[in-house]
Protein backbone atom coordinates (compact mmCIF):
# COMPACT_ATOMS: atom_id res chain seq x y z
CA UNK A 1 0.00 0.00 0.00
CA UNK A 2 2.74 2.26 1.38
CA UNK A 3 4.18 1.81 -2.58
CA UNK A 4 1.09 1.97 -4.18
CA UNK A 5 0.42 5.49 -2.49
CA UNK A 6 4.06 7.00 -3.07
CA UNK A 7 3.73 5.64 -6.80
CA UNK A 8 0.41 7.53 -7.02
CA UNK A 9 1.72 10.62 -5.34
CA UNK A 10 4.35 10.80 -7.70
CA UNK A 11 2.05 10.51 -10.70
CA UNK A 12 -0.21 13.41 -9.54
CA UNK A 13 2.69 15.54 -8.94
CA UNK A 14 3.68 14.78 -12.53
CA UNK A 15 -0.35 15.56 -13.88
CA UNK A 16 -0.26 18.54 -11.69
CA UNK A 17 3.24 20.24 -12.83
CA UNK A 18 3.10 23.41 -14.45
CA UNK A 19 4.47 24.20 -17.82
CA UNK A 20 7.03 27.11 -17.16
CA UNK A 21 5.13 30.32 -17.50
CA UNK A 22 8.16 32.76 -18.64
CA UNK A 23 8.15 33.56 -22.07
CA UNK A 24 5.45 31.18 -23.07
CA UNK A 25 3.14 32.30 -26.17
CA UNK A 26 0.88 29.45 -27.04
CA UNK A 27 -0.89 26.55 -25.14
CA UNK A 28 -2.82 24.77 -27.03
CA UNK A 29 -4.97 21.73 -25.62
CA UNK A 30 -7.32 19.85 -26.97
CA UNK A 31 -8.90 19.08 -23.63
CA UNK A 32 -9.85 22.74 -23.22
CA UNK A 33 -10.92 25.39 -25.21
CA UNK A 34 -11.95 23.78 -28.40
CA UNK A 35 -15.29 24.75 -30.10
CA UNK A 36 -16.66 22.33 -32.02
CA UNK A 37 -19.59 22.14 -34.29
CA UNK A 38 -22.61 19.04 -34.66
CA UNK A 39 -19.96 17.38 -36.59
CA UNK A 40 -17.41 17.95 -34.36
CA UNK A 41 -15.42 19.78 -36.82
CA UNK A 42 -13.08 22.67 -35.06
CA UNK A 43 -14.04 26.02 -35.85
CA UNK A 44 -11.85 27.36 -32.96
CA UNK A 45 -9.24 26.38 -30.20
CA UNK A 46 -8.48 28.97 -27.89
CA UNK A 47 -4.87 29.88 -26.68
CA UNK A 48 -4.78 28.65 -22.94
CA UNK A 49 -1.90 31.99 -22.16
CA UNK A 50 -4.13 34.86 -20.99
CA UNK A 51 -1.02 37.81 -21.13
CA UNK A 52 -0.12 37.84 -24.76
CA UNK A 53 -2.59 39.23 -27.38
CA UNK A 54 -2.56 35.47 -29.16
CA UNK A 55 -6.05 34.38 -28.27
CA UNK A 56 -7.45 31.61 -30.44
CA UNK A 57 -6.84 30.28 -33.65
CA UNK A 58 -9.63 29.71 -36.35
CA UNK A 59 -11.12 27.78 -39.09
CA UNK A 60 -11.03 29.49 -42.59
CA UNK A 61 -12.63 28.30 -45.69
CA UNK A 62 -10.50 31.14 -47.87
CA UNK A 63 -9.00 29.00 -51.55
CA UNK A 64 -11.03 26.51 -50.48
CA UNK A 65 -13.64 25.19 -52.98
CA UNK A 66 -16.12 22.86 -50.12
CA UNK A 67 -17.20 25.20 -47.28
CA UNK A 68 -15.70 23.79 -44.20
CA UNK A 69 -13.38 21.56 -45.67
CA UNK A 70 -10.56 23.26 -43.93
CA UNK A 71 -11.43 22.02 -40.23
CA UNK A 72 -10.15 19.65 -38.55
CA UNK A 73 -12.06 17.08 -36.46
CA UNK A 74 -12.05 16.73 -32.47
CA UNK A 75 -11.41 13.32 -31.20
CA UNK A 76 -12.24 12.50 -27.61
CA UNK A 77 -11.59 9.26 -25.60
CA UNK A 78 -12.59 9.75 -22.35
CA UNK A 79 -10.57 12.48 -20.31
CA UNK A 80 -8.54 12.25 -23.35
CA UNK A 81 -8.70 14.41 -26.57
CA UNK A 82 -7.15 15.65 -29.81
CA UNK A 83 -7.89 17.71 -32.69
CA UNK A 84 -7.40 15.80 -36.36
CA UNK A 85 -6.23 17.08 -39.50
CA UNK A 86 -6.38 15.93 -42.79
CA UNK A 87 -4.40 18.45 -45.13
CA UNK A 88 -6.69 21.30 -42.59
CA UNK A 89 -5.29 23.84 -40.49
CA UNK A 90 -6.28 26.69 -37.95
CA UNK A 91 -4.82 29.96 -38.03
CA UNK A 92 -4.27 32.56 -35.48
CA UNK A 93 -4.34 36.14 -37.66
CA UNK A 94 -1.84 37.89 -35.08
CA UNK A 95 0.90 39.24 -37.28
CA UNK A 96 3.04 40.51 -34.85
CA UNK A 97 3.82 38.15 -32.16
CA UNK A 98 5.91 35.64 -33.51
CA UNK A 99 8.11 37.64 -35.64
CA UNK A 100 10.68 37.62 -32.89
CA UNK A 101 11.42 33.94 -32.71
CA UNK A 102 13.84 33.65 -35.68
CA UNK A 103 15.02 37.60 -34.50
CA UNK A 104 17.61 36.39 -32.05
CA UNK A 105 15.50 35.52 -28.81
CA UNK A 106 15.34 32.12 -29.45
CA UNK A 107 12.36 29.79 -28.99
CA UNK A 108 11.31 26.39 -28.17
CA UNK A 109 8.02 24.18 -29.17
CA UNK A 110 6.46 21.18 -27.89
CA UNK A 111 4.27 19.20 -28.88
CA UNK A 112 2.11 15.66 -28.35
CA UNK A 113 2.19 14.60 -31.86
CA UNK A 114 0.02 11.57 -33.72
CA UNK A 115 0.66 10.94 -37.32
CA UNK A 116 -1.35 9.33 -40.04
CA UNK A 117 0.21 8.09 -43.72
CA UNK A 118 0.22 11.44 -45.66
CA UNK A 119 -1.77 12.28 -48.66
CA UNK A 120 0.01 13.58 -51.87
CA UNK A 121 0.89 16.99 -51.60
CA UNK A 122 4.41 19.10 -52.16
CA UNK A 123 6.96 16.32 -52.02
CA UNK A 124 8.33 15.73 -47.94
CA UNK A 125 6.54 18.81 -46.87
CA UNK A 126 3.47 18.16 -44.53
CA UNK A 127 3.56 21.08 -42.00
CA UNK A 128 1.99 20.68 -38.15
CA UNK A 129 2.99 23.92 -37.38
CA UNK A 130 4.53 26.74 -39.28
CA UNK A 131 4.63 30.86 -39.28
CA UNK A 132 6.35 31.08 -42.44
CA UNK A 133 5.67 34.45 -44.47
CA UNK A 134 3.51 34.29 -47.60
CA UNK A 135 6.22 34.82 -50.86
CA UNK A 136 9.20 36.87 -50.31
CA UNK A 137 11.72 34.54 -49.14
CA UNK A 138 9.22 32.50 -46.56
CA UNK A 139 10.96 33.22 -43.39
CA UNK A 140 9.90 31.48 -40.53
CA UNK A 141 9.82 28.48 -38.48
CA UNK A 142 7.89 25.48 -39.91
CA UNK A 143 7.56 21.46 -38.24
CA UNK A 144 6.93 18.99 -40.48
CA UNK A 145 7.24 15.36 -41.51
CA UNK A 146 8.31 13.93 -45.17
CA UNK A 147 6.30 11.71 -46.71
CA UNK A 148 7.41 8.68 -44.93
CA UNK A 149 6.59 10.37 -41.95
CA UNK A 150 9.93 11.03 -40.80
CA UNK A 151 9.89 14.11 -38.74
CA UNK A 152 11.95 17.40 -39.49
CA UNK A 153 12.22 21.04 -38.47
CA UNK A 154 13.82 24.01 -39.67
CA UNK A 155 13.95 28.17 -39.46
CA UNK A 156 14.35 30.16 -42.54
CA UNK A 157 16.27 33.78 -42.05
CA UNK A 158 15.01 35.58 -45.37
CA UNK A 159 18.36 35.89 -46.43
CA UNK A 160 17.66 33.02 -49.95
CA UNK A 161 14.90 31.25 -50.88
CA UNK A 162 16.10 27.58 -50.77
CA UNK A 163 15.03 24.28 -49.64
CA UNK A 164 17.20 23.29 -48.13
CA UNK A 165 20.37 25.48 -47.68
CA UNK A 166 22.33 27.69 -44.71
CA UNK A 167 19.77 29.88 -44.35
CA UNK A 168 17.08 27.56 -44.60
CA UNK A 169 18.36 24.50 -42.39
CA UNK A 170 16.40 21.12 -42.16
CA UNK A 171 16.90 19.43 -38.76
CA UNK A 172 15.50 16.17 -39.31
CA UNK A 173 15.21 13.14 -36.75
CA UNK A 174 13.39 9.49 -36.90
CA UNK A 175 10.55 8.17 -38.87
CA UNK A 176 7.33 8.11 -36.84
CA UNK A 177 4.91 5.27 -36.54
CA UNK A 178 1.18 5.95 -37.51
CA UNK A 179 -1.23 5.42 -34.55
CA UNK A 180 1.15 6.29 -31.94
CA UNK A 181 1.85 9.80 -30.25
CA UNK A 182 5.10 10.85 -29.24
CA UNK A 183 6.71 14.04 -27.58
CA UNK A 184 8.55 15.83 -30.18
CA UNK A 185 9.90 19.48 -29.52
CA UNK A 186 12.46 21.53 -31.11
CA UNK A 187 14.59 24.30 -29.61
CA UNK A 188 16.30 27.65 -31.09
CA UNK A 189 19.03 29.22 -29.07
CA UNK A 190 19.25 32.84 -28.36
CA UNK A 191 22.06 35.36 -29.87
CA UNK A 192 23.23 36.66 -33.08
CA UNK A 193 25.16 34.82 -36.01
CA UNK A 194 24.93 31.28 -36.00
CA UNK A 195 22.96 29.55 -33.47
CA UNK A 196 22.26 26.43 -32.45
CA UNK A 197 18.83 24.33 -33.78
CA UNK A 198 17.85 21.05 -32.29
CA UNK A 199 15.06 18.70 -32.87
CA UNK A 200 13.88 16.23 -30.05
CA UNK A 201 12.01 12.76 -29.87
CA UNK A 202 10.31 11.18 -26.48
CA UNK A 203 14.20 12.49 -24.91
CA UNK A 204 15.14 15.67 -23.97
CA UNK A 205 18.37 14.57 -25.89
CA UNK A 206 18.70 15.63 -28.80
CA UNK A 207 18.39 13.35 -32.03
CA UNK A 208 19.60 16.25 -34.63
CA UNK A 209 21.34 19.78 -34.13
CA UNK A 210 22.46 22.04 -36.82
CA UNK A 211 23.08 25.75 -37.08
CA UNK A 212 20.77 28.85 -37.64
CA UNK A 213 22.54 32.58 -38.77
CA UNK A 214 20.33 34.96 -37.05
CA UNK A 215 18.93 37.78 -39.49
CA UNK A 216 17.33 39.99 -37.06
CA UNK A 217 15.45 41.60 -40.13
CA UNK A 218 13.88 38.68 -40.35
CA UNK A 219 9.76 39.46 -41.40
CA UNK A 220 7.63 36.01 -40.01
CA UNK A 221 4.24 36.02 -40.37
CA UNK A 222 0.87 34.27 -38.84
CA UNK A 223 1.27 31.43 -37.28
CA UNK A 224 -0.71 27.89 -38.20
CA UNK A 225 -1.36 24.49 -36.59
CA UNK A 226 -1.87 21.70 -39.31
CA UNK A 227 -0.16 23.80 -41.82
CA UNK A 228 2.60 25.93 -42.35
CA UNK A 229 1.95 29.40 -42.76
CA UNK A 230 -1.38 30.80 -43.93
CA UNK A 231 -1.71 29.39 -47.41
CA UNK A 232 -4.67 30.64 -49.45
CA UNK A 233 -3.16 30.24 -52.43
CA UNK A 234 -3.06 26.33 -52.43
CA UNK A 235 -4.66 25.14 -48.76
CA UNK A 236 -3.79 21.78 -47.87
CA UNK A 237 -1.07 21.16 -49.92
CA UNK A 238 1.63 21.08 -47.89
CA UNK A 239 -0.54 20.17 -44.29
CA UNK A 240 -0.07 17.08 -42.54
CA UNK A 241 -2.52 14.46 -41.80
CA UNK A 242 -2.03 13.27 -37.90
CA UNK A 243 -3.21 14.51 -34.39
CA UNK A 244 -2.36 17.13 -32.09
CA UNK A 245 -3.46 17.02 -27.86
CA UNK A 246 -1.19 19.95 -27.30
CA UNK A 247 1.31 22.41 -28.57
CA UNK A 248 3.49 24.43 -26.41
CA UNK A 249 5.56 27.55 -27.42
CA UNK A 250 8.29 29.64 -25.69
CA UNK A 251 10.00 32.84 -26.92
CA UNK A 252 12.98 31.60 -25.44
CA UNK A 253 15.24 28.31 -25.55
CA UNK A 254 13.94 26.41 -22.72
CA UNK A 255 16.78 25.14 -20.33
CA UNK A 256 17.66 20.85 -20.10
CA UNK A 257 15.62 20.45 -17.30
CA UNK A 258 13.12 22.44 -17.98
CA UNK A 259 12.59 20.80 -21.35
CA UNK A 260 12.52 17.61 -19.79
CA UNK A 261 9.86 18.27 -17.32
CA UNK A 262 7.91 19.52 -19.80
CA UNK A 263 7.99 16.32 -21.88
CA UNK A 264 7.47 14.23 -18.78
CA UNK A 265 4.21 16.24 -18.00
CA UNK A 266 3.10 15.68 -21.39
CA UNK A 267 3.62 12.44 -22.08
CA UNK A 268 2.42 11.97 -18.63
CA UNK A 269 -1.59 13.11 -19.99
CA UNK A 270 -1.52 9.83 -22.34
CA UNK A 271 -3.23 7.32 -20.98
CA UNK A 272 -1.94 3.74 -21.09
CA UNK A 273 -3.60 2.19 -24.22
CA UNK A 274 -2.25 5.01 -26.30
Amino acid sequence: MRIFLSFLATICGVLAAEVPKEGLLVDLDARQGVTADAQHRVTKWENQVTTVPVREFSGQDKGRKVPGSGLPTLVTDGGFASVAFRHQELLCRDEKTFDGLIQGSGCTWVTLLKVYPQEPGLKDVHSFFGNLRNGSKFEGLWGCVDDENRIWWGARNGLTFGRFDVNNPKVAGPKLEPDRFYVVGGRLAAGKGNVAIELFVDDPKAVATGGFPVNPAADASMLAVGQERDAIQHPGYESFDGEIARFLLWQRPLSDTELSTVMTTLRATLPSKK
